[in-house]
C-alpha cells in the first residue's frame, strides 16, 4: 500500500532549514526547465485563444501550469523560500525564452510562489501530504485569479471574473497541486532523488 509524502524533517533547527549546494543546484535546474515549459505554454495559451472568443474565461482551465513549479519546488526541497525560488527563477526564465511583458512575468512568479510558500509556511514545513499540495496549489491560483481579474479583465462582467477565478484555482490545485505531488512520486520512484527526504521516503512506499 502507498502511503502519502509525509515530512522527515521533524528535527526543526536550523539545519533543517539551512540550503545545501545540492538543494540550490537541483532547484535551479527543475526551475529552467519549467522556464522552458512556461514558454512552451505561452505559445500554446496564445495559439488557442481564437477557441474560447466566445467564452474567455473557460481557458482559465489551462492556467494551472504556470503554477507547477512552485509547489514542486516546495515539495522537493523541503526548506523555507523553495516555492518561491523555483517559481521565480521559472518565470526568469521564461522572459529570456521570448514571453512578452517581463516585469509583470517576474511578478506573477514571485507572488505566485509566494501563494504557495504561505501554504508550505503555515504547515511549518513539516508536512508534505497531498492535501497539503492540493491546498498550496490553491494558495497559488488564488494570486492569478485575484490579480488577472483586478489588472485585466476589470471589463468582463462578474459571472466572467468570477468563472475565471473559480477555474484558475481548480486548475491548479488539479495540474500544480495533484500533479505536481505526482510527478514528486513518480521521480522518486526513478532513484534520481536520493538526495531529498522527498525521494527518499518515495522509493519506500
Amino acid at each position: 500500500m502507498t502511503q502519502d509524502v509525509t515530512s522527515s524533517a521533524r528535527k526543526g533547527g536550523k539545519s533543517t532549514a539551512r540550503w545545501r549546494t545540492v538543494d540550490i543546484v537541483v532547484a535551479a535546474v527543475v526551475a529552467v526547465a519549467f522556464g522552458v515549459v512556461f514558454a512552451a505554454w505561452g505559445a500554446l495559451w496564445n495559439f488557442t485563444l481564437p477557441a474560447f472568443a466566445a467564452f474567455p474565461p473557460a481557458q482559465a482551465f489551462m492556467y494551472g501550469m504556470w503554477l507547477v513549479p512552485g509547489v514542486v519546488g516546495g515539495l522537493l526541497i523541503r526548506k523555507p523560500g523553495a516555492a518561491t525560488f523555483v517559481e521565480i527563477v521559472a518565470a526568469t526564465v521564461s522572459v529570456f525564452l521570448g514571453i512578452p511583458n517581463p516585469v509583470a512575468i517576474i511578478f506573477y512568479g514571485l507572488v505566485q510562489g509566494l501563494g504557495a510558500e504561505v501554504i508550505f509556511a503555515a504547515y511549518r514545513y513539516r508536512s508534505w501530504r497531498l492535501p497539503v499540495a492540493l491546498i498550496a496549489g490553491a494558495g497559488a491560483g488564488l494570486v492569478p485569479a485575484v490579480l488577472d481579474n483586478v489588472l485585466y479583465n476589470a471589463a468582463w462582467a462578474p459571472a466572467w471574473m468570477l468563472a475565471y477565478g473559480v477555474l484558475v484555482v481548480l486548475s491548479s490545485i488539479v495540474m500544480a497541486g495533484a500533479g505536481g505531488y505526482a510527478l514528486i512520486r513518480a521521480l522518486a520512484q526513478t532513484g534520481v532523488l536520493a538526495p531529498f527526504a522527498s525521494g527518499r521516503e518515495q522509493s519506500r512506499t
